[in-house]
C-alpha cells in the first residue's frame, strides 16, 4: 500500500485529536468511494481492472502513465488481452 500526504486545516486536526478512535484513513477511502460513486466508477471493477492489467506485467506506475480514467484502463486491458501470442499465430 501506498501513503500519501494529505494536507488538513487545522479544524480538521483538531476535531480528530478530539476523537481519537476516528480512522481517518477510512473516512479518506470513503470520501474516494464517494467520489468514484459521482463519477460512476465501480471500485470492484476498478479493482478487477487493476488486478488483470498487473497480472499482464503492467506496474502501477506504467498504468498511471497510460491511462487517467476507468475507460483507458479497460481499453489497456482489453487491447493486451486481445493480443495474440506466439502460440497463438499459425502459419497459413
Amino acid at each position: 500500500m501506498i501513503t500519501r500526504s494529505v494536507t488538513i486545516e487545522e479544524i480538521d486536526d483538531l476535531y480528530l485529536m478530539w476523537n481519537d478512535h476516528i480512522n481517518a484513513s477510512a473516512l479518506y477511502r470513503r470520501a474516494l468511494r464517494e467520489e468514484m460513486d459521482v463519477r460512476g466508477v465501480d471500485p470492484n471493477e476498478l479493482r478487477d481492472l487493476l488486478d488483470r492489467a498487473r497480472e499482464q506485467g503492467y506496474t502501477l506506475e506504467e498504468i498511471a502513465e497510460n491511462t487517467n480514467r476507468f475507460d483507458d484502463l479497460q481499453s489497456l486491458v482489453e487491447e493486451q488481452q486481445n493480443q495474440p501470442t506466439a502460440g497463438d499465430v499459425t502459419d497459413g
